[in-house]
């Protein structure tokens, strides 16, 4: 059930993040004047995305990951044009992963997405307990993926234990605890297509993250995940990745769309100049990633 192929995602399936930052949603519900505005935010991202398309952007490799709470046209328009298309099953800006849909098996069966993602917040040195509710309800999306045939994308994330806070922190001790992670995912019978991984600076650890996400002849494929960074940065993790076999590509969300969608929302911009800006940065990661590929 692994992927190999190289897999360039632009991620819009934020929910409670922006829906708080954008409209000052907090424990609470959306109006229908609110869902009806952000979704069509959203839409302006997708718009962005097509145009990327035409643009030259290829489209066996690229993919995008949306909610269906506020992109169910998107979904449907994507998958009538041959898009793959990539759905979250969490419940949006939990600490500890928990299913946004109870019966996730029918929810996955009735979107049908190419990809069935995951976001989930493990420090192997974390809560016990914590963790191990996690991974009961983890290993039966996984198992239920693998009877249906579906990709699951497993999105980590290893937030600093108090004990482990330090300066240093995401360049030499989160690599090896994201390694921990994985290896200790997989022993409990965890078993992604892709795993969505914070970007690593050195050269050393992508091989390592690759050993452990392929060990005893697996072949998940790992992809690099944005974090909402500054394009450098973003830029100089796609450079270390692309080098390295086994990582086979990117999603990049916030680092694309976040600011011609805040300029849209503030009036700042017209829709065309927001989707153009969309287009132009997925664009540039795409260009980079196939550059440094070759």
């Amino acid at each position: 059930m692994g992927y190999e192929k190289d897999l360039l995602i632009l991620p819009f399936d934020h929910r409670g993040s922006l829906l708080k930052k954008l409209y000052g949603i907090e424990g609470r519900t959306p109006t229908e004047e609110e869902a009806k505005d952000y979704a069509d935010l959203k839409y302006m991202v997708y718009e962005g995305f097509l145009k990327s398309l035409k643009e030259g952007v290829e489209k066996e490799k690229a993919a995008i990951l949306v909610d269906e709470q506020f992109c169910s046209e998107i979904i449907k328009d994507a998958k009538s044009k041959g898009i793959m298309v990539a759905m979250p099953t969490e419940k949006s800006g939990q600490k500890e992963f928990d299913f946004e849909h109870p019966d996730f098996k029918e929810h996955i069966k009735r979107v049908d997405p190419t990809f069935v993602k995951v976001l989930v917040r493990y420090n192997v040195e974390g809560n016990k307990e914590t963790n191990e509710r996690q991974i009961e309800k983890l290993k039966r999306i996984s198992d239920y993926c693998k009877e249906i045939n579906k990709h699951l994308i497993f999105e980590l994330l290893v937030p600093a234990e108090p004990s482990q806070e330090a300066e240093n922190y995401d360049r030499d001790i989160r690599p090896g605890l994201m390694v921990r992670a994985i290896l200790e995912l997989q022993d409990k019978g965890v078993e992604p297509a892709v795993w969505k991984l914070e970007g690593v600076e050195k050269q050393e650890d992508s091989k390592a993250l690759v050993e452990a996400c392929q060990r005893d002849g697996r072949n998940a494929g790992i992809i690099t995940l944005g974090r909402g960074e500054n394009a450098e940065k973003v830029k100089e993790w796609l450079k270390v990745g692309a080098k390295q076999k086994g990582i086979i590509g990117f999603a990049v969300g916030r680092t694309v769309f976040w600011e011609p969608m805040k300029a849209l929302y503030a009036k700042e911009i017209s829709r065309d100049e927001a989707i153009q800006q969309v287009t132009d940065n997925y664009k540039s990661l795409v260009d980079l990633w196939n550059s440094e590929r070759e």
